[in-house]
């Protein structure tokens, strides 16, 4: 092998960069080996005893909103209040629009088995906007950052009440029922008791949060993973995917693409109709379309208590992670780029 040709191998992108500049990181890889591990030693997840896998993640996910609350600056939330209307498409994209578009979908998944990953896909459309991918993006894009900050803060919030409420419509009937007070009432002391603690203690707890930043993202990861693994433990150690075809596997991955670019087409529409500025237009784009995983799985335990059907239900929340991950990272460079060369 010449020179010039060892040269152009070594300037040859490895994988862990082409990986990178999709969007992809090791995390989308740890939720799939999540489920494979499942799949193969379901016992220790299934187990429901005083001390298990479930209880000590349920305890790990108040600290994760804890340290969510700790990073959250009063200032800068109040930065972002003005602008009302971007607020409005937010919301009303994240909390109207996604649920009303995935009912369209619902003819296309039969009652029984797939109308089970139906009910995990409008679980997904009922959810609030991620809030940490969603800022990043934003600040990717060139955008509006005190409103995305805003946005995804208040939505991860508002998601505390509108998710049990579009839930309960459904719930009510393949499950027996729904004590929906009971469900907000867990989901506050769970997640916004600890936001809101974390808020108040930000002046003086707030900079270890900051600068141990990554280290807790690392934790809130692992705990999303331990929720995922015995999730699908108790749904694989009963069987509860046997009569699923990969035709319906495949189906709903469709779906879920359809969904992504359905929902980012119509807030683009909304965007220019109410002739927003580009930043704006951005932040309304990233918060609009992007669903949180840490409050899917989170709610889930909470919606679907001692269920065996958990993780069926958090399958399209996965799918829909992966390629908001990938579709949003490609999007916000695209736009960062074009920024550059109009400033140019």
């Amino acid at each position: 092998m010449t020179l010039s040709e060892t040269s152009k191998l070594k300037k040859l992108p490895g994988i862990s960069e082409i990986l990178s500049k999709t969007g992809i990181d090791s995390f989308v890889f740890a939720l799939g080996g999540m489920i494979l591990l499942a799949w193969l030693l379901p016992s220790p997840g299934a187990y429901e005893g005083l001390v298990s896998l479930k209880s000590l993640a349920n305890y790990g996910v108040s600290v994760v909103f804890f340290f969510y609350g700790l990073r959250l600056s009063p200032e800068k939330l109040q930065i972002g209040l003005s602008n009302w209307r971007l607020h409005m498409v937010v919301h009303i994209s994240t909390f109207v629009l996604f649920p009303l578009l995935m009912l369209m979908f619902r003819f296309l998944f039969a009652e029984g088995d797939a109308g089970l990953l139906w009910l995990g896909a409008f679980y997904l459309s009922a959810l609030p906007s991620t809030v940490s991918s969603s800022v990043v993006m934003v600040s990717i894009a060139r955008g509006n950052m005190p409103a995305a900050i805003f946005n995804a803060s208040l939505s991860s919030l508002i998601g505390v009440f509108i998710t049990p409420l579009w839930m309960g419509l459904f719930i009510a009937v393949s499950s027996g029922g729904l004590n929906l007070w009971g469900v907000i009432g867990q989901l506050s002391l769970q997640v916004l008791v600890p936001v809101v603690l974390g808020i108040f203690l930000h002046r003086r707890w707030g900079s270890f949060a900051e600068t141990h930043r990554k280290k807790l993202r690392h934790f809130d990861q692992s705990i999303i993973l331990l929720i995922v693994y015995t999730s699908f433990c108790a749904s694989f150690a009963r069987q509860m995917f046997k009569d699923f075809s990969i035709l319906n596997i495949f189906l709903l991955g469709i779906c879920m693409v359809g969904l992504f670019f359905l929902a980012f087409s119509i807030i683009t529409l909304v965007c220019k109709l109410l002739r927003f500025n580009r930043e704006d237009s951005i932040t309304a784009l990233f918060c609009g379309s992007k669903k949180s995983l840490v409050h899917g799985t989170v709610m889930s335990r909470v919606l679907f208590p001692g269920s065996n059907v958990a993780g069926i239900i958090l399958l399209p929340l996965m799918m829909y992670h992966a390629l908001q991950l990938v579709a949003a990272s490609i999007i916000a460079k695209r736009m960062a780029k074009f920024s550059e060369k109009v400033k140019g």
